[in-house]
């Protein structure tokens, strides 16, 4: 069975060979250019991946034109940045393919070399503390590395195009009744600074989206 990877992009020119060499057979990588300014579409082209451009900026936006492109009934997400091997993919998918889960997350391990703030940290566990008490799923990171079932995602409905999208499509799969599980990925040194962590900005533009997804999912769920 053949499994599309949805890799949302902002110039990681630097990243892609590593990710797209790694990337193991039956998984079919879509790089979503999300505005790169550098030469990350051209790059990840040469190397055969399939490219998708979505000019509107967010990272829900450049998951969910992945997500659109995508046709296989197995799709995966994962960052671009190498922070993450594509090699582990099988490990992440295992559970959807077998019919065992709906929706696995790869749990980060920190490994040498590798930028992971405590802040970041703390955040990400206090907020997995929460998806286990909304969900009952063993979650303890909300892990950028997923797999789950292409028609389901898409009726679900995220309607979130920024930060909040990983958060959202977690609360709307418990709420669906959806079989959450969790495997461990290696957390690696990334190509370049964290779009999230790696500035204070897009720290607080992280929180605040998960904080309006996690209230908006309150009411109406």
């Amino acid at each position: 069975m053949e499994i599309d990877v949805v890799l949302p992009c902002l110039n990681e020119e630097a990243a892609l060979p590593w990710v797209l060499g790694r990337m193991p057979p039956g998984f079919r990588p879509i790089v979503v250019d999300n505005g790169s300014t550098d030469g990350s579409a051209e790059v990840a082209a040469g190397l055969g991946a399939r490219v998708v451009a979505e000019p509107r900026p967010g990272f829900g936006a450049a998951c969910h034109a992945g997500l659109m492109a995508a046709t296989a009934d197995v799709v995966c997400f994962m960052d671009a940045d190498a922070s993450l091997d594509p090699g582990q993919l099988p490990r992440v998918a295992g559970q959807v393919l077998a019919g065992e889960a709906d929706l696995v997350l790869g749990r980060r391990i920190l490994r040498p070399g590798a930028s992971w703030p405590v802040h970041a940290r703390l955040g990400n566990a206090v907020l997995a503390r929460k998806l286990r008490r909304r969900t009952g799923a063993d979650l303890h990171d909300l892990g950028p590395m997923r797999a789950c079932l292409r028609a389901g995602l898409l009726r679900l409905g995220l309607a979130d195009r920024r930060f909040g999208y990983p958060l959202e499509m977690v609360l709307r799969a418990g709420a669906a009744g959806w079989r959450i599980a969790e495997v461990e990925v290696d957390y690696l040194a990334r190509a370049g600074r964290s779009k999230v962590t790696g500035t204070a900005r897009g720290t607080l533009r992280a929180i605040s989206d998960m904080r309006r997804v996690m209230a908006d999912e309150s009411g109406t769920r």
